[in-house]
């Protein structure tokens, strides 16, 4: 045998060596919460995970809510498991909070990639993260390279399109609602549209709005940002800071009001609600601060029949990403992918958060300390530096 021979058949020796080292387990539990519909990939997304080098488990019926099958994903070359082998993963995906039942299988020193609901934390759960040394990422916190938060934002967006969509649904409906569209019928007055907010959110509302013929006012108190909004959409909108009797004009004849995050939140309070038309439809995309209609009920949208009458008291419609999971699903999958190419070029999820600054500011329990601290106020402990114990770790 010639050196070139034995040379040819040592090279794919080596790179399979070197796929077989960095060959990390991702594990896809059903999401156990009943207040979150949404699945972070599809099996497209999948099958490319699966090529990079990904061993993805998938927990049997886990994507029925946004309409895969088990045999979809094992196609795409998941092993479809039981729940137990799922959480046993390197890197668990679970978008609601786990539970300690579910955090005491998964693997010590592990990582969990989820949505950071402080208010949704209780002390055991992340004293049970904290037992288990689970490096816990809320993905809804992880920054790009140039300083964006790419799975807030693309959440941000499908919940501000979903909130028109399924407002214009519910006002056409001759039962629920009043049995009028939005706008863009001749020679009768359209709609009229109020948002609370100017960010990606209520720009992606404001737009769907527009599309379909409505009037939009949009409030907010960042005035550059409120700018830069008007000026994307164009001069189909009316911008204005949070001035009361501008305001009150607004709400009062609002066919649709929806409010969005902001970094200084308005509340809404029962009088500015009680001079509000009837039928309003009344929509809440904040997620992670006060909701900004305190005295309404809040009901989670996906549990909404439209064939229903409408109900005979104002509440809140909230978690509008669940009426649309497969989009949502869609999207989250686009972020994942980039996620996930930049953690398998590190050697471990140690290493993961100490190469990758956008992840390292998303942590908020790690190696069995809180280092965020709002999760810190939940144990009733002080939360630690992160880059002390990376330097320890």
């Amino acid at each position: 045998m010639t050196n070139n021979d034995h040379s040819c058949i040592t090279m794919p020796q080596q790179a399979a060596t070197a796929t077989r080292q960095r060959r990390i387990s991702l594990g896809l539990p059903k999401c156990a919460s009943t207040s979150d519909r949404r699945f972070p990939l599809t099996p497209e997304g999948v099958d490319i995970l699966v090529r990079k080098g990904f061993d993805v488990r998938i927990q049997s019926g886990a994507a029925a809510a946004i309409h895969y099958s088990d045999a979809q994903y094992s196609k795409c070359g998941a092993c479809v498991v039981s729940r137990q082998e799922a959480l046993e993963s390197d890197i668990v995906i679970h978008l609601a909070p786990l539970g300690a039942a579910d955090i005491k299988q998964m693997r010590r020193g592990a990582m969990l990639l989820s949505i950071l609901h402080p208010e949704q934390l209780v002390d055991y759960n992340v004293r049970a993260l904290l037992d288990r040394r689970i490096i816990s990422v809320a993905i809804d916190h992880i920054r790009d390279k140039r300083g964006n938060t790419p799975f807030y934002d693309i959440l941000m967006e499908v919940d501000g399109r979903a909130s028109l969509a399924l407002a214009s649904s519910m006002l056409a409906s001759a039962d629920f609602g009043k049995g009028i569209l939005l706008g863009g019928v001749a020679g009768v007055n359209p709609c009229e549209v109020t948002i609370l907010g100017s960010g990606i959110a209520a720009r992606a509302a404001a737009s769907s709005a527009l599309g379909l013929g409505a009037i939009v006012n949009m409030f907010d108190n960042d005035v550059y940002r409120i700018r830069e909004s008007a000026r994307m959409l164009g001069p189909g909108i009316t911008a204005s800071a949070f001035h009361p009797r501008v305001l009150e004009k607004a709400l009062r004849g609002a066919d649709v009001v929806v409010a969005t995050p902001q970094d200084a939140p308005v509340a809404i309070d029962s009088d500015m609600i009680g001079i509000m038309k009837s039928g309003v439809i009344i929509m809440d995309i904040n997620y992670d601060t006060a909701p900004s209609f305190p005295s309404l009920r809040a009901v989670d949208i996906s549990t909404v029949s439209h064939s229903h009458t409408a109900p005979k008291e104002r509440q809140c419609y909230i978690n509008l990403g669940n009426a649309v999971p497969r989009t949502a699903a869609m999207a989250l999958t686009n972020t994942f992918l980039c996620l996930m190419h930049e953690i398998i070029s590190c050697e471990g999820v140690t290493d993961t958060v100490k190469l990758l600054p956008g992840i390292q500011c998303a942590v908020y329990t790690f190696l069995g300390k809180p280092v965020n601290r709002q999760v810190a106020e939940i144990v009733k402990m002080r939360p630690m530096d992160i880059n002390l114990l990376l330097n320890c770790s």
